[in-house]
């Protein structure tokens, strides 16, 4: 069973840190996000469209998103400022998640990571989603393992590198010190010619 809070907090601003960890598909959406931008600009993405969208409680809603027409959706994302540098390939990126859990688990986000049997299943679950390749898929875990104690048997081999107590991603960030910590950590990394998952 999830938690019904997680300590989560990269984008420098609480109600959008509260709602990664209390709202599983904002969560999802921020990882989707994570990509070519900085880590608290995708993090902040779902908050960003909550006010944009106007969800009546506060909580992004997949039937909702999937349902929406592509272009109105599109406009909400790329609004300045927007949610990533491509907006318009994210835009159908996030539309197709929605689609994918309202076809495959009733619209429920949670469900991805609820309803797995263990890590293997659990990773299998999150590979399924678009967007979703290994590397985020790992980092996936090791966030709902670090951050939100979703802990399924075997995790650890589904997170790979990332399930580690090396500052190396997002599921090593719980506050400022953190991201700065892990930021620095990816530079050297890259400054080495090392990966993330080195």
């Amino acid at each position: 069973m999830a938690p019904t809070t997680g300590t989560l907090a990269i984008t420098g601003d609480d109600d959008a840190d509260l709602l990664l960890n209390t709202d599983p598909l904002a969560l999802l959406v921020g990882m989707l996000l994570d990509q070519q931008v900085p880590m608290e600009w995708a993090f902040k993405g779902p908050a960003t469209l909550i006010q944009r969208l106007d969800f009546a409680d506060g909580r992004m809603d997949a039937a909702a998103i999937a349902e929406m027409d592509p272009e109105a959706f599109l406009e909400a994302c790329r609004t300045k400022p927007a949610i990533h540098r491509f907006p318009k390939s994210m835009a159908g990126r996030i539309q197709d998640l929605c689609r994918h859990l309202v076809d495959h688990h009733g619209g429920d986000a949670a469900d991805v990571w609820i309803g797995a049997t263990d890590g293997a299943d659990l990773s299998r679950r999150l590979r399924d989603l678009p967007g979703y390749g290994a590397e985020k898929t790992s980092i996936f875990v090791a966030i709902l393992a670090k951050r939100m104690g979703v802990r399924p048997d075997g995790w650890e081999a589904a997170a790979g590198p990332f399930a580690d107590d090396v500052p190396r991603s997002v599921a090593d960030i719980d506050g400022p010190e953190a991201l700065a910590t892990v930021r620095a950590w990816k530079k050297a990394q890259k400054a080495a010619g090392k990966s993330k998952q080195d």
